[in-house]
C-alpha cells in the first residue's frame, strides 16, 4: 500500500483515515496493483466455521467491487438496477417481455474505493456490531441472554448495594462528626492555653518582687519598733 499516494489527494486521504479507523488493512499484491486491482482486509472473520479467515474485499478496473472469500466465490457487492427489456418470440408468434438485474459499474477508482467504505460500515461493522475483538463472532442470542443474565445477577444484588450505600452514609457521617470533635478540642486547647497566659501574668515576676520588698519593710519597721519599747 503506497500511503503517500492516498496521501496525496483529499478524497483519497479521507479513505485512508477511514481505513485507520475501521482497522483495514490493504493486502494488494505488487500484480493486482499492476492490474489496477485494490484488496482489502478486514478485522471481521466469515461466519462459516470452514472458512475463518478475516473478509476480503476488492476493488477493480472493470467498475466492480467484490467479497473475495465469504463464499464459495466472489460475489459482486455493486448496487442493483433493472436491465433493458428483453423480447422473445414465442412459437404462437406471440412476445414475451424479460428484465433482468445488472450492476451498476463504477468506473473511477476513488468512488469505487469509497462506495466500499461506506459498503463495509453497513454490512459488515453495524450489522455485526456483537462481534468482539479478534474477529470472533458472538451470536445475537447469546449476546442477548448474557445480558439478560447480568441484569439479573445485578437484581440479586441490588439488596447489598443499597446496604452498602447506608454503611457509606454512615461512615461520612461519622467522619463529620469526628471533624466537629476535632474542632472542638482545637478551640478548648485554644481556651486553655488563653487562661494559662492571664495566670502567669497574674503572679509576674515583678509584682511577686513587689510583695517581697513590702513584706521586708514591715519586717525592718517591727524590729525598729521592739528596739524602742527596749
Amino acid at each position: 500500500m503506497n500511503r503517500e499516494q492516498y496521501l496525496s489527494d483529499s478524497r483519497y486521504e479521507r479513505v485512508l483515515e477511514h481505513m485507520d479507523l475501521l482497522g483495514i488493512m490493504d493486502i494488494t499484491t505488487t500484480r493486482q496493483h499492476k492490474n489496477g486491482t485494490i484488496v482489502w482486509r478486514l478485522p471481521i472473520k466469515n461466519h462459516d466455521n470452514r472458512n475463518p479467515s478475516f473478509i476480503e474485499v476488492a476493488s477493480f478496473k472493470t467498475g466492480y467491487v467484490r467479497n473475495q472469500n465469504s463464499g464459495y466465490s466472489n460475489y459482486q457487492l455493486n448496487k442493483r438496477c433493472e436491465g433493458e427489456p428483453e423480447y422473445f418470440e414465442l412459437p404462437n408468434g406471440d412476445y414475451r417481455k424479460f428484465t433482468t438485474r445488472s450492476c451498476v459499474l463504477i468506473p473511477i477508482e476513488i468512488d469505487r474505493l469509497e462506495y466500499l467504505i461506506s459498503y463495509c460500515l453497513k454490512n459488515y461493522y453495524i450489522k455485526r456490531a456483537n462481534q468482539v475483538v479478534e474477529g470472533k463472532y458472538v451470536s445475537q442470542w447469546y449476546h442477548d441472554w448474557s445480558l439478560e443474565r447480568a441484569n439479573e445477577t445485578y437484581s440479586e444484588n441490588t439488596g447489598a448495594m443499597a446496604r452498602i450505600s447506608e454503611l457509606e452514609d454512615r461512615i461520612y457521617e461519622l467522619e463529620s462528626q469526628v471533624d466537629v470533635a476535632d474542632t472542638r478540642v482545637t478551640n478548648l486547647s485554644l481556651q486553655n492555653e488563653v487562661l494559662q497566659n492571664k495566670l502567669s501574668n497574674a503572679i509576674s515576676p515583678t509584682k511577686h518582687q513587689c510583695t517581697i520588698n513590702k513584706l521586708h519593710d514591715l519586717e525592718n519597721k517591727l524590729a525598729t519598733i521592739n528596739r524602742i519599747s527596749e
